[in-house]
């Protein structure tokens, strides 16, 4: 037989059913990746949102302390005592309205990412259709 000819062909139950097992394989190891890396997602995150000093002092700064997203530190230069202030509990702590938006937007994303992951567990209780929109549209909330 030659190759193209309707006589080498596959019937088409059989061919549909190749296809179809393909679809299923990738489709699963596209979901294992998606939930992988949203799990990385969130990690980021929740360490971006907890982590107390983005900004700290060096060897070439004139003052001790160091600040994060609603948490600052600040020291007198003479001793390494530093008074700490913030808190995301008391939102008016935070001393620029840039970065209560900040402490904010990044707290609801991390509050979304982590719902999502939560929401994997739809896995056994609905279609995977409705699992991935549910998840895709809480991603895309959250900024991602």
């Amino acid at each position: 037989m030659v190759p193209g000819t309707p006589a080498a062909m596959l019937p088409a139950a059989e061919a549909a059913r190749i296809y179809q097992t393909n679809y299923v394989r990738n489709s699963r190891a596209i979901g294992v990746l998606w939930a992988i890396f949203t799990i990385l997602f969130a990690i980021v995150n929740v360490v971006c949102f907890i982590q107390p000093y983005w900004i700290g002092d060096g060897v070439d700064t004139p003052q001790a302390g160091y600040f994060g997203l609603f948490h600052y530190c600040i020291g007198n230069g003479l001793s390494r005592d530093l008074k700490c202030q913030g808190s995301f509990t008391e939102f008016s702590s935070i001393p620029s309205s840039a970065f209560k938006a900040a402490s904010f937007f990044i707290g609801m994303s991390m509050v979304l990412v982590i719902s999502c992951i939560v929401c994997f567990a739809l896995f056994f209780f609905c279609s995977t259709a409705t699992v991935y929109k549910i998840c895709g549209w809480m991603q895309l909330a959250s900024g991602k």
